[in-house]
Formats: structure tokens, C-alpha cells, sequence
């Protein structure tokens, strides 16, 4: 996670017993989904003159930042 303020935070998930990696991809997905929201990239202008993409991402549905993935070990 990218927080606002700079930092990135790295959660650790452990699994016990361990999962495979077409779960953990699952699982993942699950995560983000309940952790985060999606938001598009904020309209430039009238409607169809452009987006501002720079924006788009999933946002932490805490405030604190944006969620940029995970990976599968």
C-alpha cells in the first residue's frame, strides 16, 4: 500500500496450512476488492474531451492511500 503521507506499507498475509498460487491469486483479488475501491480517472472538461488518469487507482477504503497489488510467494 502507498499511503498518503509517503510511506508504503507491506502487509503479510500467512496461510497455514499454505495455499497454492491459483488460490492465493484468488485471495488476492478477494482482498483488494474488500480493501480497496476502484475509482476511475477524473473527466477533463465537457464529456468525451479526455481523462485524467493520474487518478485512477484502487483507493484504500480506510483514506489512508492506494493499493497497487500483491504478491503471490
Amino acid at each position: 500500500m502507498l499511503l498518503f503521507n509517503g510511506n508504503v506499507e507491506k502487509q503479510i498475509l500467512h496461510f497455514n496450512p499454505p495455499i497454492d498460487v491459483v488460490d492465493c491469486l484468488t485471495l488476492g483479488d478477494a482482498y483488494r476488492e474488500a480493501m480497496s475501491t476502484y475509482r476511475e480517472g477524473d473527466p477533463l472538461g465537457p464529456p468525451g474531451f479526455g481523462i485524467d488518469y493520474m487518478r485512477q487507482g484502487w483507493y484504500l477504503n480506510n483514506g489512508r492511500g492506494t493499493l497497487h497489488g500483491f504478491i503471490c510467494e
